[in-house]
């Protein structure tokens, strides 16, 4: 595999690590965090202007030509900044359902409003009895003439607040937990019938509870075919996972780097903690940790085009080793820190909140590493058979 980043990866790093070191420094982003918005919609346009919701996006739709290992440094960047913007559902979530398998008039339209961020979408996907289970559905549509009218619950629906466009996924066909019968479809938030209670999630971003009553969309509303969504949504919410775990590789480095620093300048008995060697196996710990989560989420983002099989195996591993790195950095600062890691005038309590966070996005450890167990068992009976 290549780890070598090209020029143009290169220069998206370093102009948004320069951005977000020079715009978003902390007492920045406590006061975007605060206020009543809780986030700063010319700066997700500055964020256009760099190019950065064009990057993951192949020439032909109208973007850079890149693809996740693109999305993949963009958030390692907002990892380190514990940037709020919606990058992840409405450029890697709603822009990969359209890229995948919108239509050209679908393209034309909301592709190129995200990616001049002149719309924004949130991915209305989970709901209250779902519990990771992407097939597991209540929310149903049901043909009227050539549309669809769309009735159920959406639930934790990040970036929702913010969104003027919302991917919903919903039933079309089958029962509850059914793999076939699943559709997806792009709503209006302002259109009729559709209601959101909007509140601040514990990492600092904003969340809606969405209610979907007598929803009418048209037939253009839907993407790709009625009733075979979920390997599509599988496959967008993978990319989600690895572009996920990017930002917790940020926010990880991060959080060591400042313990360390911590370390030298807190003193006990006289003497710079960090002097201490159970502290310094304990950072070195976090270091390595670190560096593991950095292997895995460069595996799991280049494997994203391979087949099914492996791409779902290489994104649960390394889902599963964020969060456990995640776990223990995050945890480990705060330990180092003190009382000081739990207050939140001092930044490294949020990034643990932040990478706390990230463990339950998309399936905790435990989902995933059932998921990984699954696949590998299927791979060996069919190697048997």
């Amino acid at each position: 595999m290549d780890f070598n980043f090209t020029e143009e990866q290169t220069m998206i790093r370093d102009s948004l690590a320069r951005l977000i070191r020079e715009q978003y420094d902390w007492d920045t982003r406590v006061g975007v965090v605060n206020s009543e918005s809780g986030w700063r919609p010319e700066m997700w346009a500055q964020f256009a202007e760099l190019g950065l919701l064009m990057a993951p996006f192949s020439e032909e739709d109208g973007g850079l030509g890149g693809g996740p290992v693109d999305a993949m440094v963009v958030m390692e960047e907002f990892g380190k900044g514990l940037v709020v913007e919606p990058f992840v559902p409405s450029v890697v979530c709603a822009g990969g359902f359209l890229k995948h398998a919108g239509t050209a008039a679908q393209k034309e339209e909301h592709l190129q409003a995200i990616m001049g961020a002149a719309s924004t979408f949130a991915f209305a996907y989970a709901e209250p009895r779902g519990r990771y289970n992407l097939a597991d559905l209540e929310t149903t549509a049901k043909k009227d003439g050539s549309g669809y009218v769309l009735n159920g619950h959406k639930a934790v629906v990040i970036g929702a607040p913010w969104a003027d466009k919302l991917i919903v996924t919903a039933r079309t066909g089958g029962d509850r937990r059914d793999a076939g019968g699943i559709s997806v479809f792009i709503v209006d938030k302002a259109a009729s019938g559709v209601t959101a209670r909007d509140y601040p999630t514990v990492d600092g971003r904003r969340a809606s509870e969405v209610y979907l009553e007598n929803v009418s969309v048209g037939a253009d509303a839907l993407i790709g075919a009625e009733g075979e969504a979920l390997p599509l949504i599988e496959r967008v919410v993978d990319e989600a996972i690895a572009a996920t775990c990017a930002e917790a590789m940020g926010a990880m480095g991060v959080a060591h780097k400042m313990t360390v620093e911590y370390s030298r300048q807190r003193k006990q008995f006289g003497t710079p903690i960090g002097k201490f060697q159970v502290l310094q196996h304990r950072m070195v710990d976090m270091f390595m940790e670190h560096e593991q989560s950095i292997s895995m989420t460069y595996m799991a983002t280049l494997k994203l085009d391979e087949d099914e099989v492996e791409r779902k195996k290489a994104v649960s591993a390394a889902k599963v080793r964020i969060g456990q790195s995640g776990r223990f950095v995050g945890q480990e600062s705060i330990q180092i820190h003190g009382g000081m890691g739990m207050t939140d005038e001092l930044a490294v309590g949020h990034y643990f909140k932040r990478l706390t966070m990230i463990d339950s996005e998309f399936g905790n450890i435990d989902h995933h590493m059932r998921r990984y167990t699954a696949l590998s068992a299927g791979e060996m009976k069919a190697a048997a058979e």
